[in-house]
């Protein structure tokens, strides 16, 4: 196949797109991009990867791990901004973006919108509720300003104090505007709060954030996020000074109290003291006028309740006059009263009944009882007699002869059987009931043991006996033929080694 004739020069894809990529990088070495930011995305690896566009079009951004802790703002979506960088292309993707270098806000207008967007976000999660702010100690112990160590703010702070109530001062230094001064003053306020309240310095019972006017950009290091959640985290009250009284930066929304200037932070943070002392004296002469009024009225009052008093020894004389006629009534009343006590105990003692003649009048009583009692069972008996005499005329006596020779007939059935079941009967055919010495019946040779005493029972009597080994009782027939009769003491001795049964 013949190949076709062309003088057209044959490149590669990657050289096509190193020679992109060196064409944007040498005619855009460096470029400032407006626009919106779009899908901001911190990448684990900490490079940001976003989207900036217009009305028209789209380009894309990256900013480096190293360039991007050097930002002094946070991208977010929507923000408008302007950022500086190179324009470079990707090979992989073969598309072009914008190597960031600085992002800054585009203009004042974009500066207020993330303002008020930051301050909406903050307020809703309660951070400047006035429930939360804390009243200002009257006369601080010491005083934590955190400001720029050269500016004309310390120098104004420490003049206005010495002024009006001099006080010790700890100076934190930060950087007020630029890169990383959020971060300092945030550092600052929690720094002060770690120290110790009797450590070396010593915690300050008061803060002073304080920065001198500028423009938003330059007041911006204090509507930080950071720099807000830090004072709102301070247990040690805080005044914000930032700025003239025009400025108003997110610091003052969450601080205790607000300052217009860093002049007007150190008056409310310590009253005059030529005031004070001042005050202090009017308080103690018209405390010394009240207390000389009060014990001149209280004299007044004592003097003219005097003045209604009677004298005391007349009042002594006639309580003793009174007390001797007192007296004198009880001694006569007293007789009289223990007369009339004595008979009415000598009455209730001729009422009172002694035991033994209680004793007798219930023996009296029961005996009277036990006669009625009589009576009346005797009168229930003979009642009950002929109650029983009338309900036996009554019954026909054919029925009695039948219900007695019924129970007769009854009667004998069981004696009958009574007698057939006895064990008697069996001993009347030759049998013989063997007990022991406790009367309990033996019913096995095994349980017999040798020289044990048996009880041998016939029909017509019993008969003891001695067995002569285990198993095996001596013979007692023959007793069984004699006459039945009690054995004699002196035969259990006879002959043999068993001896006598009878």
């Amino acid at each position: 196949m013949n190949e076709p004739l062309t003088n057209l020069p044959e490149f590669t894809v990657s050289e096509i797109s190193r020679a992109v990529k060196q064409t944007l990088e040498g005619n855009f070495e460096r470029v400032r991009v407006r626009g919106e930011v779009s899908k901001p995305n911190y990448h684990g690896s900490g490079h940001l990867y976003f989207s900036l566009k217009d009305e028209s079009a789209v380009i894309d951004a990256v900013c480096w791990r190293g360039t991007l802790a050097r930002l002094r703002l946070k991208v977010e979506h929507g923000m408008e901004v302007i950022a500086t960088g190179r324009i470079s292309s990707y090979p992989g993707s073969s598309k072009y973006q914008v190597i960031v270098d600085t992002v800054e806000l585009a203009g004042e207008g974009a500066l207020l919108k993330l303002l008020e967007e930051r301050r909406k976000k903050l307020a809703a999660e309660g951070l400047f509720d006035e429930a939360r702010k804390r009243k200002l100690p009257r006369l601080p112990a010491s005083i934590g300003v955190v400001t720029s160590p050269t500016g004309a703010v310390i120098r104004d702070i420490l003049h206005r104090l010495a002024d009006r109530f001099p006080r010790p001062v700890l100076l934190w230094p930060v950087a007020v505007q630029g890169e990383g001064a959020a971060e300092q003053v945030a550092a600052a306020i929690r720094g002060f709060n770690a120290l110790l309240p009797e450590g070396d310095p010593r915690r300050p019972e008061l803060l002073i954030v304080a920065r001198g006017g500028g423009s938003l950009e330059d007041l911006w290091a204090f509507n930080e996020e950071i720099v807000v959640r830090a004072v709102a985290a301070s247990a040690i009250p805080v005044i914000s000074a930032i700025g003239h009284e025009t400025d108003t930066t997110l610091i003052d929304f969450v601080a205790d109290r607000r300052a217009p200037t860093p002049t007007a932070a150190a008056e409310m943070a310590v009253p005059v003291r030529a005031e004070l002392i001042a005050g202090l004296a009017e308080c103690a002469h018209r405390l010394t006028h009240a207390v000389a009024r009060a014990l001149a009225h209280r004299r007044a009052l004592v003097e003219g309740l005097a003045r209604g008093l009677p004298e005391p020894g007349r009042l002594i004389e006639e309580k003793m006059q009174r007390l001797d006629g007192w007296s004198e009534r009880l001694g006569l009343a007293s007789g009289g009263f223990f007369r009339r006590r004595h008979e009415t105990l000598q009455r209730l003692v001729a009422r009172i009944v002694t035991p033994t003649e209680q004793i007798a009048r219930r023996r009296e009583g029961l005996g009277h009882g036990a006669i009625l009692l009589g009576k009346a069972m005797e009168t229930l008996l003979q009642a009950r007699e002929r109650t029983l005499e009338r309900a036996t005329a009554h019954l026909r006596p054919k029925l009695l002869e039948d219900r007695i020779r019924q129970d007769r007939a009854r009667l004998e059935r069981w004696g009958q059987l009574l007698e057939s079941l006895s064990y008697r009967n069996v001993l009347q055919r030759g049998f013989v009931l063997v007990r022991d010495a406790g009367d309990r019946p033996v019913t096995r040779a095994a349980a017999v043991s040798a020289g044990m005493r048996l009880k041998l029972g016939f029909a017509d009597d019993t008969v003891p006996a001695i067995a002569e080994g285990g198993g095996a009782a001596a013979p007692a027939g023959q007793g069984a033929k004699r006459p039945a009769a009690k054995p004699r003491k002196d035969e259990g001795s006879g002959g043999g080694p068993q001896g006598s049964l009878l």
